[in-house]
């Protein structure tokens, strides 16, 4: 039997076992990186290591380690989800506790909004809210909207959006409207109110975002595991696309969603009672989040952006165990519909995790927690260090480099540096592809082999487009002014070949420079690398593409992309209908709060 001491502070696992595999993870992406590192400086030895060259190891040593570490989780994901019956017991063995008897604690569910659609945002509370009530818990759920909405119509329309959905309501007292009139904080500020004024009534919130769905029968599971270990703080769920009409969204959630199957579990597997939060489609447990997790203030007294990491870190240092259920279950959000709109959040993100190098230095943090947040900022920098060393290479190139440097080996380097990118996706496509019936709720063999080429090749694309516009961001982030953190849009609309251009078209110039420079030393590596530099040139048509309506159309007929819910929707998803006509609100004025 072991101590107290021995285990993490939920009495979940053992201290040495995470020990022991987050040391043997540790060896296995050192042994990795040092071999990229290694292999490049020898393809770049041949005539010294003038400073081209030794700027392109710098890049690389900048952008390997996310490549390094997502091979590796893949790699251990893969090998968990092939395990049948172990999975959950070697990388979540918490989710297997939770009582079969009547729930014992009230909680919240709450959708901050901020600008939105309301009769959107609201359709799917009243979905997440209709999929509570069909479980026998369900009277130990309330139903919160809190707006930050400052525009005067989309606030009108916000209360007659809660008005109808009372009278419809078997239990209006369970559904509650808070508008605050300043979006003090932003959405952390936001559940903070929250918290201050009804937190003591609930054990639990989960917080959903506008485009956040979930299902009653995982929530009241998550629920029951928060019951079963009074030190778990924070659940957070496998967050999927929900299924989608634009093209855009389909090809970019089906390779998300592949990609995050494996690389969920395997991270999920040696962070333990450490893992990241995002956020929304969670459990909180509301007490030690209120007492503990109030954000620091920055410099300037600038708010924090992106809470949700920091959160996480702060439950953690108050002695609650944070944990990732790696589980494709009930769970979605839609993700942006155009390529315009997946950049310009990626910069609002971008924006946010850079605050996090400030807050490196709270004291008390656990060593996890500090990995966090740095890997939330080496995301980004990965992004300009990988557009450096393309820009370096190609200038080697177009001065003669290309005559020391083996063509074969160094495709291979390259192939090897994509392959590694590429795993995490593969081995999701892989286990879809072994395991049994998976293939046909995503339209059968043909329609899946098609829909993987299409996102393999897509892919390029919107890494390049995405990882351009972020490294131009981040070294010129002080002449861009501030980046707006406000409404998104969340359904399939068209984008113009202007306004294409206009984002684009320094993707399209850097690709045309970097072609235009190898072809200058080598036409043999030019065109060799063209599938990369077209990736660039290739942004504005596929942002223009992917967003057109006919094109979503015949995504959706033809099933490419598809997601397994399209052929078997769940109920949570079934009850997203065009919304009934509002009914008025002034008989039911007593039930909106401010």
């Amino acid at each position: 039997m072991q101590g107290k001491a021995e285990l993490t502070p939920a009495g979940i696992q053992s201290r040495a076992e995470l020990r022991r595999r987050r040391f043997g993870v540790l060896l296995a992406c050192l042994g990795l990186y040092a071999s990229l590192l290694l292999w490049l400086c020898f393809l770049l030895a041949g005539n010294g290591f003038e400073a081209a060259r030794v700027g392109l190891v710098i890049c690389l040593a900048v952008a390997a380690p996310w490549t390094v570490l997502g091979a590796v989780n893949a790699g251990l994901g893969f090998w968990l989800l092939r395990a049948p019956g172990e999975m959950l017991r070697r990388a979540a063995p918490f989710a297997l506790a939770g009582s079969a008897g009547r729930l014992r604690t009230r909680s919240a569910v709450l959708m901050t909004i901020r600008n939105e659609d309301s009769a959107r945002a609201f359709a799917r509370l009243r979905a997440v809210a209709a999929s509570l009530d069909a479980q026998p818990d369900a009277a130990a759920f309330d139903f919160f909207i809190l707006s930050d909405s400052d525009d005067p119509a989309i606030a009108a329309a916000e209360r007659l959006e809660f008005a109808h959905w009372l009278s419809c309501a078997r239990e209006p007292g369970r559904i509650h409207y808070r508008r605050r009139t300043e979006n003090a904080g932003f959405k952390a500020g936001n559940i903070a109110d929250f918290c201050a004024r009804w937190g003591a009534g609930y054990e639990f919130m989960i917080p959903l975002d506008a485009d956040s769905l979930m299902d009653g029968a995982t929530i009241v599971k998550l629920v029951r595991i928060g019951e079963a270990w009074p030190r778990l703080g924070l659940i957070q769920t496998l967050v999927v696309g929900a299924p989608s009409r634009s093209a855009f969204a389909r090809i970019f959630q089906f390779g998300m969603r592949a990609g995050m199957r494996a690389y969920t579990v395997g991270a999920t597997w040696w962070a333990g009672d450490c893992a990241p939060f995002w956020g929304h489609n969670a459990l909180v447990r509301v007490a030690p989040f209120a007492r503990h997790c109030q954000l620091p203030p920055l410099k300037g007294g600038a708010a924090i952006l992106s809470h949700d990491q920091i959160e996480a870190a702060l439950l953690r240092r108050a002695g609650y165990e944070t944990r990732m259920l790696p589980l494709e279950s009930g769970s979605y959000e839609d993700n942006p519909p155009t390529l315009v709109d997946f950049v310009r959040r990626e910069a609002r993100w971008r924006r946010g995790n850079m605050q996090y190098v400030e807050l490196l230095r709270l004291p008390g943090l656990a060593p996890m927690s500090r990995f966090h947040l740095l890997w939330a900022i080496g995301m980004y920098l990965r992004a300009p260090a990988l557009a450096a060393a393309l820009l370096l290479a190609a200038l080697m190139v177009s001065h003669g480099g290309a005559d020391s440097v083996s063509v074969p080996a160094a495709a291979g380097f390259v192939s090897i540096f994509l392959f590694l990118n590429l795993l995490p996706k593969l081995a999701g496509y892989l286990d879809t592809a072994l395991t049994p019936g998976a293939v046909a709720r995503q339209g059968g063999r043909l329609r899946f082999a098609a829909s993987v080429g299409v996102e393999s090749l897509a892919s390029l694309v919107i890494g390049a487009a995405t990882g351009f516009d972020v490294a131009v961001r981040m070294i010129a982030a002080p002449l861009l002014g501030r980046v707006e953190w406000g409404a998104q849009a969340r359904d399939a609309h068209g984008v113009t070949v202007a306004a294409a251009l206009r984002l684009f078209a320094p993707q399209l110039a850097f690709g045309g420079l970097l072609f235009g420079l190898t072809a200058a030393g080598s036409w043999r590596l030019a065109l060799w690398t063209l599938p990369l530099t077209a990736a660039y040139a290739l942004a504005p048509l596929f942002a223009v593409a992917s967003a057109s309506p006919r094109v979503g159309r015949l995504f959706v007929t033809a099933r490419l992309c598809a997601s397994a819910e399209e052929s078997a929707p769940p109920t949570v998803l079934r009850a997203l209908s065009p919304p009934e006509e509002a009914a008025p609100a002034g008989a039911l004025a007593p039930y909106l709060r401010r």
